[in-house]
């Protein structure tokens, strides 16, 4: 495999919401992406209104990028739960840093786009925005282990 960097510029950013990123109740946590206007205008969000969901790829710009470990390790260290390796966890402890959300978005302001759900804290660099297509979503049946919704349980509660 051939090693090489990539250049990857943010296109928006995160404006309010969580000032601080937590493990759970991100239900109702409002949020705008606010799109850089040096390089886009308003017509690159014709059309987006029609949508419900965004799904939005974002830099975990928070996190100590010294705390990585790619090897197994349990869900959030709790001793109940399986070891599990890198790439079976969607936490912020990533090679590339990387977060993917789907979230609601409630409305197109111009380069705002108001959205519900996001799990991005206020500031994150946003690196791109997909609108959510349900032929994108999973074909056939799902299937996952108990941990996981388990640790999921109050994710998206409402906000404490």
């Amino acid at each position: 495999m051939t090693h090489r960097a990539l250049t990857v510029e943010p296109i928006a950013q995160v404006i309010g919401g969580r000032r601080e990123p937590t493990d759970d109740y991100w239900g109702g946590t409002r949020s705008i992406l606010r799109i850089d206007n040096e390089r886009f205008d308003e017509q690159s969000t014709v059309g987006l209104d029609a949508f419900t969901h965004l799904e939005v790829v974002f830099f975990f710009h928070l996190s100590d990028q010294s705390d990585l470990n790619l090897g197994a390790r349990r869900p959030r260290d709790n001793p109940a739960w399986p070891q599990v390796g890198a790439f079976g966890h969607r936490n912020m402890r990533r090679v590339n840093w990387l977060g993917i959300s789907r979230c609601r978005l409630l409305k197109v302001d111009g380069l705002d786009l108001h959205v519900e759900d996001l799990d991005a804290v206020d500031g994150t660099p946003v690196l791109d925005i997909k609108p959510w297509f349900d032929e994108f979503g999973p074909r056939g049946a799902t299937h996952q282990p108990a941990w996981t919704t388990d640790m999921l349980v109050n994710y998206f509660a409402p906000t404490k």
